[in-house]
């Protein structure tokens, strides 16, 4: 018996179904105008948002009781008084953290074409996202894009005890579609997480979505297949099984 063919493709959410980063420039943007109309802060609106950027981008897993909420709003009432000074501004740190997050969420959509290519990949093959982070954060996300008709199953990392790049999610994701690790692909634009756990889960392929062409260090995980938009997906999946064709 030769190799099977796909029967599950796992896709991440963030910046491989949607255009999260650009999202959150537009957020940032909007706080931004903010700030400078309404308080008056000039050069120090900027500086603020620079801050909780680098906040966001140093998030780490956190358990299910964690409220991101509050962990949020704590980034901007940090950035406004290390900017500022004086007393913490609770208040306006709510303000920004609410702005920035409803504006995000807004820009969140799933593409029409990406639409049209889940739809017609779901008629050969079962579709599963999952996606790291805080389980309130990404069900937001989720809920804003509208995907949920498109996938058969949805598995968010904060809700399980481990997230990518650990095997367990890729096993749990296996067994929710009744699939083993060697019949799936894995789909992202992270190659510590997405690629690399597929690797170390024993996926039959990852497949690396490189949108901006980024050069990889030398000790990166190795993805088996590099595209530059989810929409070449379907031309890979159709050379995987060709291969398998082939071989049998």
């Amino acid at each position: 018996m030769g190799p099977s063919r796909v029967r599950a493709v796992f896709f991440d959410l963030d910046n491989t179904l949607i255009d999260t980063a650009a999202a959150s420039r537009s957020a940032t943007l909007e706080v931004i105008k903010l700030l400078q109309s309404k308080y008056h802060y000039k050069e120090e609106a900027k500086i603020i948002c620079d801050k909780v950027e680098v906040r966001l981008s140093k998030e780490c897993f956190y358990p299910s009781n964690t409220c991101i909420t509050d962990l949020r709003t704590s980034y901007w009432e940090d950035a406004i008084q290390e900017t500022k000074g004086g007393a913490a501004n609770r208040k306006l740190a709510e303000e920004c953290y609410f702005l920035w997050k409803a504006t995000r969420l807004q820009h969140m959509t799933l593409a029409e074409g990406v639409k049209a290519m889940l739809a017609e990949l779901r008629k050969e093959v079962h579709l599963l996202l999952l996606t790291n982070g805080d389980r309130q954060t990404q069900r937001e996300k989720i809920e804003a894009c509208a995907c949920q008709p498109y996938f058969d199953a949805i598995v968010v990392g904060g809700e399980q005890k481990e997230e990518k790049p650990s095997p367990s999610i890729f096993y749990y994701c296996c067994d929710l579609l009744g699939v083993q690790p060697g019949d799936c692909v894995m789909v992202g634009d992270t190659l510590e997480t997405d690629i690399q756990g597929g690797l170390n889960a024993g996926l039959k392929a990852t497949i690396w979505i490189n949108k901006n062409r980024i050069v990889p260090q030398k000790s990166s995980p190795v993805p088996h297949y590099i595209i530059s938009s989810v929409l070449d997906l379907p031309a890979v999946l159709q050379s995987i099984d060709c291969k398998v064709s082939i071989s049998d």
